[in-house]
């Protein structure tokens, strides 16, 4: 799995999980007044994860999407962080270590940056060693 890829894909076993327009309150930022308070952040994440048939309505038998949503929630409220990048790198991290999960995509959006912009941010790829 290298670059952008589809993250459903029945011939290679892969299942899709997402969170999509997670809004949180982040102490993130390099200039000083970004450490006054919070701001508004959007994560969305995809994981491709590994496809072992349907999950038999059995929670432990799939990746579960409130679990993965709950890590992201405690890295942002862990304390400050200067780059998105660095937010993004550390969820990516957090969701591989479920060996299910192959590839994860991270978007980090700042929301309240620019007037004339919806917004700002990174996404990255990583993938399973």
């Amino acid at each position: 799995m290298s670059g952008s890829h589809a993250y459903a894909d029945a011939r290679a076993g892969l299942r899709h999980v997402f969170v999509r327009d997670l809004v949180l309150q982040a102490s993130i930022g390099v200039y000083p007044i970004e450490h006054e308070g919070k701001q508004r952040i959007r994560l969305n994440l995809d994981l491709a994860v590994a496809d072992e048939g349907a999950g038999r309505d059995v929670l432990s038998r799939v990746v579960d999407y409130e679990a993965v949503a709950n890590k992201a929630r405690a890295l942002v409220a862990s304390g400050h962080v200067k780059l998105v990048e660095t937010l993004a790198e550390r969820i990516a991290d957090a969701v591989l270590a479920d060996p299910r999960i192959l590839c994860v995509r991270v978007r980090v959006e700042k929301l309240d940056v620019f007037a004339d912009a919806e917004s700002v941010g990174i996404e990255i790829e990583r993938v399973r060693p």
